[in-house]
């Protein structure tokens, strides 16, 4: 079996961090999302991947390069115009072949059995199988009606009150090669809404899989964080980079904590992290490689990409900084998301504590 991630979207809704990088290199627990999702495909032994690219194309080909350092080889396929998650599909029909193809996104969270998901299409003998989620809010997702396993009907995005089915579309897909027939060559072409239908209309077989495992669309940064709090607490079974301790604390490679800082798990630091003589940092909490809290800072609930500073007596509360960002000292920060670029404008969310 190979694998394409789809990785070409925009991700408008987790601005401003999708100003520095694309949706799917957005920092998750120290590590850019879709690359949990190739280690998810690795640990299935999926090691044949392709991912298409549009937005900031080199930040995901610079990291992965061919895929040997993770285990996999990859491929790429770079849309100059976006031609849909259809439509990127079927300019990776040479890759495919004749085997069958795994779709899954490397903007969304997942730690779904493949193996098991494999087994279920096999068995279903459909053109397609769609791993569906139970979900408590239909209205951001597609959903599916199945008769014993077979999907009948589908809706886009409903109202809550319209709402026929909360199995959601994950956009985690297995397709026989047959599937390329039904994709138009060179056009914009969707998955849910145009390709799913059409067949349907055609009477073609394709099921669903309701899955038990976790997934999560980290659409907008409301969801980003949960996600972070479901990777530390295990919600989610997703590798985590350092070793872990007591207490629920993970520790990269080469971290410095001062005897008199404080730290009230769950926390992750990455390697080369400095926490400072009277830090104190309460998590759930991220911090990537390189960063340093300073001298009496303190950290809340809050997610720290690479190279961040927290200098002395600043202290940072549920909020988000990229990669670089600096927190003056003696700053108080609630409740925002910081980007690398915006970092001179500081003043306009946060206050002097002195």
């Amino acid at each position: 079996m190979k694998a394409m991630i789809l990785a070409a979207g925009l991700g408008t809704r987790l601005r401003p961090l999708t100003n520095v990088v694309s949706k799917p290199m957005v920092r998750m627990a120290g590590r850019p999302c879709i690359e949990h999702a190739v280690r998810l495909l690795k640990k299935y032994g999926v090691t044949e991947i392709i991912v298409n690219l549009h937005y900031m194309p080199e930040i995901i080909r610079e990291h992965f390069v061919d895929g040997s350092a993770f285990g996999v080889q990859i491929s790429y396929s770079i849309e100059k115009e976006l031609m849909g998650t259809a439509g990127g599909f079927k300019r990776a029909e040479d890759f495919f072949g004749d085997a069958p193809a795994l779709i899954i996104s490397g903007d969304a969270l997942t730690d779904i059995n493949l193996g098991e998901f494999f087994r279920f299409h096999q068995e279903s003998k459909g053109i397609a199988t769609l791993a569906l989620k139970r979900v408590a809010d239909a209205t951001q997702y597609g959903v599916v009606v199945c008769e014993k396993e077979q999907i009948v009907q589908f809706q886009e995005k409903p109202k809550q009150e319209e709402a026929i089915s909360n199995l959601a579309n994950t956009g985690i897909y297995l397709f026989e090669p047959e599937i390329f027939q039904y994709i138009p060559e060179g056009i914009f072409y969707d998955f849910g809404k145009q390709l799913f239908p059409e067949l349907l209309a055609k009477g073609k077989k394709m099921c669903g899989y309701a899955m038990r495992e976790y997934w999560c669309d980290v659409g907008d940064l409301n969801i980003y964080r949960e996600a972070h709090y479901d990777m530390l607490t295990g919600v989610v079974e997703v590798e985590l980079p350092g070793k872990r301790f007591e207490g629920g604390i993970w520790l990269g490679e080469r971290v410095s904590v001062h005897p008199d800082a404080a730290l009230v798990g769950p926390i992750l630091l990455g390697n080369n992290c400095t926490v400072q003589a009277g830090a104190k940092i309460y998590g759930p909490a991220i911090l990537g490689d390189n960063a340093i809290v300073g001298m009496n800072a303190v950290v809340k609930r809050s997610i720290l990409w690479n190279d961040v500073l927290i200098e002395d007596e600043a202290e940072i509360a549920d909020s988000i900084v990229a990669d670089g960002g600096i927190i003056p000292g003696g700053i108080l920060l609630k409740n925002e998301v910081l980007e690398k670029e915006i970092q001179q404008f500081l003043t306009f969310s946060a206050v002097k504590t002195a």
